[in-house]
C-alpha cells in the first residue's frame, strides 16, 4: 500500500516548479511563505484600522528578517497590501530596504533599535529613514550627522509608557525637550513622531493587565501634552501594535504597527485564533524525510533514554533540528522513558495510505534531526524515505492533522513569534504568489530562483 504523497503546491510556471526541485536538492527542509497570504493579511489590517479613522496609516513590521520570513519580499507584499510604513529594529535592515529600490516615495521607514554610538546615521539619514530617539546621546549623534550631511533628520521621541525598555521617562522628558527644541529650530532635527509601545495588550482576559494598558494610554497622552507645552508638536503619533490594533481602535491614532498580524498570526492564544481575526498564516514549514525502519518495543529514541516505543514500530527521522531553529525543548518524553514522565513533542503532519496523520516529535531534538515514532508499520501506512511532511501551515490546527506554529510554540513553550524567528538562514525560503501580487519590477527586486 502506497501513501499519496503528493506535493501539490501552486507554481506559477514551470521555472517556478523547477526551483521548488532545486530547492529540495540543496536542502532537505523548506520554508514556504506565501506572499499572497501576506498582502491579503496586510490589506484587513488596513480595513480594520479604516473603520476607525479614515487617515490613520499602518506600518508593516518587517524587524528580524521580517520575523524570518524574509525582508524583502515581505515588505513589498506588505506594501501591495497597503502599508505606507515599514518598521526595522536594526539599521541594516532599514537600509537594505532603501537599497533594495524601495524609496522614499513608496514608503517611510522607520528604525528604532541602534547603538548610537556607531550606527551609521548620516547613511540613515541620506536615505531618508526615520529614526527613533530614545536618549540624550542619540539626540546629540543624530544632530551631528545631521549637521555633517546638511540634511534634517526625521525623529521619532521614544517614551516609556511602563514597558521599562527603550524610551524618555516622564523625570527625563524635561532635559530630552530642552536638548531637542534648540535642535530644531536650528533645523538639524524633525520630530516627526511620538511614540511608545504596550506591555500586555495581548492579555484581554486579564482585568489587571488590562487596566495597565489604559494606564500606559493616560502616560502616553500626559507625553504629548508636555512635548507640546514644550513647543514640540509631533505630527504622527503611534502606539498600537498587532493586538491594540485588532481591540483597541481608540488608540490607533495616526499610525498602527502591526507585527506578527502580518504574518497571520494573533499576539498571543489567550486572544484567540488567527481566524478569529480574519489572518492567514502565511509560512509552511516542511521537510523530507530522511529514514525511515522498524524498531522493537523497548527501543530508546535519541539522547537520553527519554522516549522509549511501547511495542514494535516503525520511526521516521526527520531532518531538520535545533542548528535550524527548531527547539530543543519541543521533544518528547513517555512515561516509559528515563524521565518517567509524559511531554508531547513537536507536532507534524504525515500523509499516509490512511489519510493525513498527526504525529509527534519522539525523544529529544537533535542539532540536526529529530526522530517520529510512526505508531504503526511504515510500510502499511505507506510512509517511505524522501516523503514530505509538514511541520506547520495555515491549517486548521491539530484537529485537521496540520499544526500551527501556535501549535509548536505550545510544545516549545514558547510563543509563535520565536517559531519563525529561529529558522535558520539555512533552511531556504521560497515564495508563492510572486507574479501575481507584485508589480513586475518588484518581482525583479527579488531573487529568481527563490519564485515558486
Amino acid at each position: 500500500m502506497s501513501a499519496p504523497n503528493a506535493e501539490k503546491w501552486p507554481f506559477s510556471d514551470p521555472q517556478g516548479e523547477a526551483n521548488y526541485h532545486a530547492a529540495r536538492r540543496a536542502y532537505p527542509a523548506q520554508a514556504i511563505v506565501d506572499l499572497a497570504a501576506i498582502r491579503d493579511n496586510m490589506r484587513h489590517l488596513v480595513g480594520v484600522v479604516g473603520e476607525s479613522s479614515g487617515t490613520t496609516e499602518v506600518m508593516g513590521v518587517v524587524k528580524a528578517d521580517a520575523y524570518g520570513h524574509g525582508l524583502v519580499p515581505v515588505a513589498l507584499a506588505a506594501l501591495a497590501g497597503g502599508a505606507t510604513w515599514l518598521g526595522t529594529a536594526q539599521a541594516r535592515e532599514a537600509l537594505l530596504l532603501r537599497a533594495a529600490g524601495i524609496g522614499p516615495d513608496r514608503a517611510h521607514i522607520l528604525t528604532w533599535v541602534n547603538n548610537p554610538l556607531c550606527v551609521p546615521y548620516g547613511e540613515l539619514i541620506a536615505n531618508s529613514i526615520d529614526l527613533s530617539v530614545a536618549t540624550l546621546t542619540a539626540v546629540e549623534r543624530i544632530a551631528d550627522a545631521a549637521r555633517a550631511t546638511g540634511l534634517t533628520a526625521r525623529v521619532h521621541v521614544k517614551v516609556d509608557t511602563g514597558f521599562g525598555r527603550n524610551g524618555f521617562t516622564l523625570e527625563q522628558l524635561p532635559e530630552a525637550i530642552a536638548a531637542l527644541r534648540p535642535l530644531i529650530d536650528e533645523g538639524v532635527l524633525d520630530v516627526v513622531g511620538q511614540w511608545s509601545h504596550l506591555a500586555v495588550a495581548d492579555a484581554p482576559q486579564d482585568a489587571g493587565f488590562v487596566h495597565e494598558t489604559d494606564m500606559q494610554i493616560e502616560r502616553f497622552e500626559r507625553f504629548t501634552s508636555e512635548l507640546r507645552a514644550g513647543g514640540i508638536d509631533p505630527r504622527v503619533r503611534h502606539l498600537a501594535n498587532t493586538a491594540a490594533t485588532l481591540t483597541r481602535p481608540q488608540i490607533h491614532y495616526d499610525l498602527v504597527r502591526p507585527g506578527i498580524a502580518l504574518y497571520g498570526y494573533e499576539a498571543d492564544p489567550a486572544m484567540g485564533t488567527p481566524g478569529d481575526f480574519g489572518l492567514t498564516p502565511a509560512m509552511t514549514l516542511q521537510a523530507q524525510l530522511s529514514s525511515v525502519k522498524d524498531v522493537p518495543a523497548g527501543s530508546g529514541l535519541s539522547y537520553g533514554r527519554v522516549y522509549l516505543t511501547g511495542e514494535r514500530t516503525s520511526v521516521a527521522i526527520v531532518p531538520v533540528g535545533y542548528a535550524d531553529g527548531i527547539h530543543r525543548s519541543a521533544s518528547g518524553f513517555d512515561e516509559a522513558g528515563a524521565r518517567h514522565e509524559y511531554k508531547p513533542g513537536g507536532p507534524l503532519r504525515v500523509d499516509t495510505a490512511y489519510g493525513p496523520k498527526l504525529m509527534r516529535v519522539s525523544g529529544r531534538v537533535c542539532m540536526d534531526q529529530f526522530i517520529i515514532d510512526l505508531h504503526g508499520s511504515a510500510q502499511e501506512l505507506g510512509v517511505h524515505i524522501g516523503d514530505t511532511v509538514r511541520l506547520f501551515g495555515p491549517g486548521a490546527g491539530e484537529a485537521a492533522a496540520e499544526p500551527t506554529a501556535d501549535d509548536w510554540a505550545r510544545a516549545a513553550d514558547t510563543i509563535s513569534y520565536e517559531i519563525f524567528t529561529c529558522l535558520r538562514n539555512r533552511v531556504p525560503r521560497l515564495y508563492l504568489h510572486a507574479r501575481s501580487v507584485l508589480p513586475p519590477e518588484d518581482v525583479a527586486r527579488l531573487d529568481p530562483q527563490s519564485l515558486l
